[in-house]
Protein backbone atom coordinates (compact mmCIF):
# COMPACT_ATOMS: atom_id res chain seq x y z
CA UNK A 1 0.00 0.00 0.00
CA UNK A 2 1.19 3.37 -0.84
CA UNK A 3 2.23 6.07 2.21
CA UNK A 4 0.19 8.57 1.20
CA UNK A 5 1.99 10.81 4.33
CA UNK A 6 5.14 11.13 1.68
CA UNK A 7 2.76 13.02 -0.55
CA UNK A 8 2.40 15.97 2.31
CA UNK A 9 4.58 19.20 2.53
CA UNK A 10 4.51 21.17 5.25
CA UNK A 11 4.71 24.62 4.95
CA UNK A 12 6.03 26.65 8.38
CA UNK A 13 4.60 29.67 8.91
CA UNK A 14 0.73 29.44 6.59
CA UNK A 15 -1.52 31.13 7.06
CA UNK A 16 -0.04 32.98 9.88
CA UNK A 17 3.30 32.65 12.03
CA UNK A 18 3.60 29.48 13.97
CA UNK A 19 1.18 27.33 11.98
CA UNK A 20 2.66 24.79 9.78
CA UNK A 21 0.11 24.06 7.10
CA UNK A 22 -0.08 20.29 5.67
CA UNK A 23 -0.27 21.27 2.16
CA UNK A 24 -1.93 18.22 0.27
CA UNK A 25 -1.27 19.42 -3.20
CA UNK A 26 1.58 16.93 -3.97
CA UNK A 27 -0.46 14.34 -3.32
CA UNK A 28 -3.03 15.72 -5.66
CA UNK A 29 -0.71 15.64 -8.26
CA UNK A 30 0.87 12.46 -8.32
CA UNK A 31 -1.79 10.08 -10.13
CA UNK A 32 -0.99 7.23 -8.36
CA UNK A 33 -0.92 8.55 -4.95
CA UNK A 34 -4.49 10.68 -5.66
CA UNK A 35 -5.99 7.02 -6.87
CA UNK A 36 -5.08 5.57 -3.73
CA UNK A 37 -6.46 8.08 -1.23
CA UNK A 38 -9.36 7.98 -3.19
CA UNK A 39 -9.77 4.23 -3.65
CA UNK A 40 -8.77 4.28 0.58
CA UNK A 41 -11.34 6.70 1.49
CA UNK A 42 -13.54 5.04 0.02
CA UNK A 43 -13.32 1.28 0.55
CA UNK A 44 -14.93 1.32 3.82
CA UNK A 45 -17.82 2.55 3.01
CA UNK A 46 -18.83 0.16 0.11
CA UNK A 47 -21.14 -1.93 1.87
CA UNK A 48 -22.82 0.99 4.05
CA UNK A 49 -25.52 2.17 1.19
CA UNK A 50 -24.28 5.44 0.98
CA UNK A 51 -26.29 7.65 -1.48
CA UNK A 52 -24.73 10.38 -1.53
CA UNK A 53 -21.50 11.97 -0.85
CA UNK A 54 -21.20 16.02 0.49
CA UNK A 55 -18.13 17.20 0.56
CA UNK A 56 -16.87 20.84 2.36
CA UNK A 57 -15.81 23.96 0.28
CA UNK A 58 -13.53 24.00 -1.35
CA UNK A 59 -10.96 20.98 -1.13
CA UNK A 60 -14.00 18.61 -0.31
CA UNK A 61 -14.89 19.36 -3.55
CA UNK A 62 -12.07 17.31 -4.67
CA UNK A 63 -12.54 14.26 -3.26
CA UNK A 64 -16.08 14.67 -3.02
CA UNK A 65 -16.50 13.06 -6.77
CA UNK A 66 -14.42 10.84 -6.88
CA UNK A 67 -15.97 9.05 -3.65
CA UNK A 68 -19.23 9.14 -5.21
CA UNK A 69 -18.15 7.96 -8.53
CA UNK A 70 -16.87 5.03 -6.35
CA UNK A 71 -19.76 4.28 -4.34
CA UNK A 72 -22.02 4.97 -6.66
CA UNK A 73 -23.34 7.60 -5.23
CA UNK A 74 -24.63 11.51 -5.67
CA UNK A 75 -22.34 14.23 -4.75
CA UNK A 76 -23.66 17.30 -2.65
CA UNK A 77 -21.84 20.43 -1.89
CA UNK A 78 -21.73 22.69 1.26
CA UNK A 79 -20.27 25.99 0.74
CA UNK A 80 -19.86 29.22 2.59
CA UNK A 81 -22.86 31.52 3.13
CA UNK A 82 -24.38 32.82 0.15
CA UNK A 83 -22.34 30.68 -3.09
CA UNK A 84 -25.62 28.49 -3.51
CA UNK A 85 -27.89 29.82 -5.94
CA UNK A 86 -31.27 27.93 -4.86
CA UNK A 87 -33.27 27.90 -1.62
CA UNK A 88 -30.79 26.78 1.24
CA UNK A 89 -30.63 26.13 4.85
CA UNK A 90 -27.72 27.77 7.06
CA UNK A 91 -25.32 26.42 9.81
CA UNK A 92 -23.13 28.83 11.89
CA UNK A 93 -20.50 27.71 14.06
CA UNK A 94 -17.93 29.51 15.72
CA UNK A 95 -14.26 29.98 14.85
CA UNK A 96 -11.31 30.71 17.54
CA UNK A 97 -11.85 34.52 16.43
CA UNK A 98 -15.61 34.96 15.37
CA UNK A 99 -18.00 33.07 13.34
CA UNK A 100 -18.53 31.18 9.52
CA UNK A 101 -21.66 30.00 7.81
CA UNK A 102 -22.06 26.83 5.84
CA UNK A 103 -25.13 26.19 3.48
CA UNK A 104 -26.99 23.00 1.66
CA UNK A 105 -29.04 23.19 -0.95
CA UNK A 106 -32.88 22.91 0.84
CA UNK A 107 -33.41 19.93 -1.38
CA UNK A 108 -29.90 18.62 -2.10
CA UNK A 109 -30.52 15.15 0.37
CA UNK A 110 -34.02 13.42 0.54
CA UNK A 111 -34.97 12.30 4.21
CA UNK A 112 -33.41 9.30 5.46
CA UNK A 113 -31.11 9.06 2.62
CA UNK A 114 -27.45 7.80 3.75
CA UNK A 115 -24.61 9.97 3.70
CA UNK A 116 -21.08 10.19 3.63
CA UNK A 117 -19.45 13.27 4.60
CA UNK A 118 -15.82 14.51 3.09
CA UNK A 119 -13.03 16.68 3.41
CA UNK A 120 -9.35 16.69 3.33
CA UNK A 121 -8.43 17.92 6.98
CA UNK A 122 -9.71 17.52 10.26
CA UNK A 123 -8.57 19.83 12.71
CA UNK A 124 -10.92 21.59 15.15
CA UNK A 125 -13.88 19.74 13.49
CA UNK A 126 -16.23 22.96 13.50
CA UNK A 127 -16.48 22.90 9.85
CA UNK A 128 -17.53 19.30 9.75
CA UNK A 129 -19.85 19.51 12.89
CA UNK A 130 -21.95 22.37 11.31
CA UNK A 131 -21.75 20.70 8.04
CA UNK A 132 -22.99 17.24 9.59
CA UNK A 133 -25.67 19.08 11.68
CA UNK A 134 -26.78 20.69 7.85
CA UNK A 135 -27.01 17.38 6.71
CA UNK A 136 -29.50 16.31 9.89
CA UNK A 137 -31.65 19.48 9.23
CA UNK A 138 -32.34 17.88 6.04
CA UNK A 139 -33.07 14.51 7.22
CA UNK A 140 -29.60 12.86 5.73
CA UNK A 141 -28.52 9.84 8.17
CA UNK A 142 -24.82 9.85 8.03
CA UNK A 143 -23.03 6.92 8.10
CA UNK A 144 -19.19 8.48 8.32
CA UNK A 145 -17.28 10.80 8.06
CA UNK A 146 -13.99 10.77 5.99
CA UNK A 147 -10.91 12.97 5.79
CA UNK A 148 -7.17 12.68 4.13
CA UNK A 149 -5.64 13.99 7.13
CA UNK A 150 -6.30 14.11 11.03
CA UNK A 151 -4.07 17.18 12.88
CA UNK A 152 -4.98 14.51 16.18
CA UNK A 153 -3.12 17.02 18.95
CA UNK A 154 -6.73 19.16 18.16
CA UNK A 155 -9.36 16.60 19.35
CA UNK A 156 -11.31 17.61 16.09
CA UNK A 157 -12.97 13.88 16.28
CA UNK A 158 -14.60 14.93 19.38
CA UNK A 159 -16.64 17.47 18.31
CA UNK A 160 -18.30 14.56 15.64
CA UNK A 161 -19.89 12.43 17.90
CA UNK A 162 -22.02 9.72 17.01
CA UNK A 163 -20.21 9.28 13.77
CA UNK A 164 -17.76 7.00 12.63
CA UNK A 165 -14.67 8.88 11.55
CA UNK A 166 -12.21 7.73 8.99
CA UNK A 167 -8.38 9.50 8.69
CA UNK A 168 -5.88 8.24 6.35
CA UNK A 169 -2.95 10.42 7.29
CA UNK A 170 -2.87 11.04 11.12
CA UNK A 171 -0.16 13.82 12.34
CA UNK A 172 0.08 12.98 16.23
Amino acid sequence: MIDLAKYLRDVPDFPKQGIIFKDITPLLGNREALTAAADQLAEPFRQSGVEYVVGIESRGFIFGPMLADRLGAGFVPVRKSGKLPAETVSETYDLEYGSDTVEIHADAIPPGAKVLMIDDLLATGGTMAAACRLVRKVGGEIVGVAFLVELCFLSGRDKLDGCEVLSLIKVP
